[in-house]
């Protein structure tokens, strides 16, 4: 224990160190004095605050000393003391304004101790690292991503890992404009980081990684078609398309399934779907009836918006394992089975995209005629069982539609007497919510009517724009979740009832909103939600996808 006299003439001491320093011409002789300020901190809780402001203040002028200067600080930054904690971090920025090979090390320090409990300690934490940033951006932010990237090291402190994350989304990537300079050149450092750091990362943390890369200007909306491209293979790398496909593996379901849902935009931008198709086709069509229930739709929803960027060859592989879907959802007579309409909206808009691009390959998989000249039209050949079957499962489809829009129109008018009546604001949230489900139901057996109507022609036009509206696209947001919903926070129900006759069990939502599996994985951020072990390919440490 230091006594008051003890204590006061070490400060005094202090004090002359720093006084003799700065009068200094030549501040690199006084090595005595800057030694004296390194033990100091080991001494009282003043002096070890001094020495915090002192150290930095003089370590470029004594590059001998500059492993003791840089150790004495770091202690100083684990002192118990909170205010000798926030003098020691709020100093480090200063170890390298001059002496600019320190970033690496100092950020590095700081990326740790963003576990700080303390708020004003953590503030200080944060505004050392945006100064350094601001410095070196390119040494600041390579440091920065070692504490995500480090797959090979299990001793990597997870908690140290999503604090630098939560650091980087929060306060780096909004200052992106101010920070990454030059632009093209630091953003293009950050994406090269950024890749490397995919190789173990849940749902959450890759959606928050893709939606900072898609605001850089290197992959704005004018960029070259290879920039686009680039995107792409980086959601194909995490969707894991080159795995074994195994039905009983649910993690890389749902990441396959999220990430066909994250590369939407950028098959609009002209990037080929074509590798995510294939591997769709290749492993998943054919085992459609094992997968979850709830993937099925997700599935298919992705599948119909994909379908209007996909080449010519593609689409002549795809429809085949589509037709034969239609068939298996479109029965041929009346069963007592229900009918899942979304199932045969999405199927048909794909149908009609597909055959859009190929229409001869409907000929030997549906019976048409179609004639384009080409071999492949098999006009020598004969279909017409294909064409019977297929337009008989198209006019029962229609009148089961049919019917189930009557029940739901009638259903409509029942709904405005109930809000009429309705008492409580829980009721009339219930209420609306039907009328919604209602809407969406009443849109998807029209979008099928549309598109079922001209394929009893042998010679039928395909459509192959947006005229079609898909009903998940279109619907509202309901306000309040449904009881099946909240309890397990799946798709919201739409209500495409009929007394033999279901529509979809699960609506996507206004089409603006994140694909469930994705919000569902984004809950994993903010409660640091890494699931059990995958141990597939690079993955290390096995975080999975991360919203379980």
């Amino acid at each position: 224990m230091v006594d008051g006299s003890e204590d006061s003439s070490d400060i005094e001491k202090l004090y002359e160190y720093g006084e003799r320093l700065n009068e200094a011409k030549d501040k690199s002789q006084n090595v005595e004095d800057y030694e004296g300020i390194i033990r100091a901190a080991k001494g009282s809780i003043k002096a070890k605050q001094l020495a915090a402001q002192l150290i930095p203040r003089f370590f470029k002028f004594f590059p001998s000393l500059s492993s003791q200067a840089v150790e004495a600080h770091f202690d100083l930054c684990e002192e118990e003391e909170l205010g000798i904690r926030v003098q020691a971090i709020r100093g480090l920025p200063l170890f390298c304004k001059d002496t600019p090979e320190y970033v690496s090390k100092i950020v590095d320090i700081l990326g740790q101790l963003l576990t700080a409990e303390e708020n004003v300690e953590r503030d200080a934490v944060h505004k050392a690292l945006l100064s350094l940033l601001r410095q070196d951006v390119k040494a600041s932010l390579t440091a920065l991503f070692k504490h995500i990237e480090s797959t090979d090291e299990p001793s990597t402190d997870e908690s140290i890992r999503e604090k630098v994350l939560n650091f980087i989304r929060d306060k780096v990537f909004p200052l992106k404009a101010e920070l990454l300079k030059p632009q093209e050149q630091v953003e293009r450092h950050i994406t090269e980081l950024v890749k490397k750091s995919l190789q173990d990362v849940t749902g959450a943390e890759f959606k928050m990684f893709m939606d900072f890369l898609k605001s850089l200007s290197i992959f704005g909306d004018n960029v070259p078609s290879e920039r686009v491209q680039e995107l792409i293979e980086i959601i194909e790398g995490q969707a894991d398309l080159d795995a074994q496909f195994n039905v009983s593996d649910v993690d890389h379901i749902d990441r396959l399934i999220s990430c066909l849902y994250m590369a939407l935009p950028f098959f609009v931008r002209g990037a080929s779907n074509s590798k995510f198709l294939n591997y769709v086709n290749k492993h998943i069509i054919h085992v459609f009836d094992k997968l979850p229930e709830e993937r099925k739709l997700d599935l298919l929803k992705n599948l119909a918006e994909s379908s209007p960027y996909t080449s010519p060859q593609d689409s002549r592989q795809l429809l085949p394992s589509v037709v034969q879907l239609l068939k298996k959802y479109m029965s041929r007579r009346k069963a007592g089975e229900e009918t899942n309409f979304t199932y045969v909206e999405c199927l048909l808009y794909t149908f009609h995209h597909l055959a859009y691009k190929t229409p001869n390959a409907t000929n030997s998989l549906c019976g048409y005629k179609i004639v384009t000249g080409q071999p492949s039209d098999r006009l020598g050949e004969d279909f017409s069982e294909y064409y019977k079957d297929f337009t008989e499962r198209l006019s029962n489809v229609e009148e089961l539609a049919r019917a189930t829009m009557k029940k739901l129109t009638q259903g409509m008018a029942e709904h405005g007497k109930a809000m009429a009546a309705a008492k409580t604001d829980e009721a009339k949230a219930s209420i609306k919510m039907k009328k919604q489900n209602t809407t969406t139901g009443l849109r998807t057996c029209n979008n099928i009517l549309a598109m079922t109507q001209p394929l009893h022609s042998k010679f039928p036009s395909f459509i192959g724009d947006k005229k079609i509206n898909l009903s998940w696209k279109e619907a509202v947001k309901p306000s309040t979740p449904s009881t099946a919903a909240a309890a397990g926070g799946k798709r919201t129900a739409t209500a495409v009832n009929g007394s033999s006759n279901a529509a979809t069990k699960k609506g996507r939502g206004d089409g603006s909103v994140q694909n469930q599996l994705v919000n569902r994985a984004l809950e994993g951020l903010s409660r640091g939600g890494r699931s059990g072990a995958r141990g597939r390919g690079p993955r290390g440490r096995g975080r999975g996808w991360g919203y379980r």
